[in-house]
């Protein structure tokens, strides 16, 4: 193993790379917070006009109880990740302290302290990537249930139009 001493963007690579990814999971936490907070809005908007509902019936309260059901299983994908993202927050972190304890103690000769200090930053490095990687794919499983949501209620609506524009003769003179 080179010594940290003779390469002086050792110590520097090894604190930086941990910091760089713990900035990048604090972006990720604030962006899914957010689409958390959106989602709950949309299902309790949902959820009120479902509650105020007497026929369900009819196509409309039948896909807002669809979009209920996908606003349901985004906001629980979104905490997953969130979940997932502190994980690696703190392991990125950890990584980080731990490495820049190791720097601290490595020139005073303790093999028996900075070997294990060593591998604990590397497994919490492999943690925090870990988690990064799952939370991401977390992520893109809720962007595909809202792509989907989004494709559906376009589909109504051209539906709607369709028809609309079929049952009205007047509705060519405005186009």
């Amino acid at each position: 193993m080179v010594p940290m001493d003779s390469n002086p963007f050792a110590v520097l690579s090894l604190i930086v790379a941990p910091a760089i990814l713990t900035n990048a999971s604090s972006v990720l936490i604030m962006s899914t917070s957010n689409r958390l907070a959106r989602g709950v809005d949309r299902a309790r908007e949902l959820s009120k006009q479902l509650e105020e509902t007497v026929n369900f019936d009819l196509p409309e309260p039948r896909r807002r109880l669809r979009e209920l059901a996908a606003a349901e299983q985004r906001t629980l994908l979104l905490l997953r990740s969130l979940r997932s993202f502190y994980v690696a927050l703190g392991a990125f972190a950890f990584a980080a302290f731990a490495s820049l304890l190791g720097a601290v103690l490595s020139p005073l000769a303790i093999p028996h302290l900075v070997y294990p200090l060593e591998l604990l930053g590397v497994a919490a490095g492999l943690v925090a990537v870990s988690a990064l990687v799952y939370g991401s794919v977390l992520l893109l499983r809720e962007t595909r249930i809202a792509v989907q949501v989004i494709s559906e209620r376009a589909a109504t609506v051209r539906e709607r139009v369709e028809a609309g524009l079929a049952l009205s003769p007047a509705a060519d003179k405005h186009l």
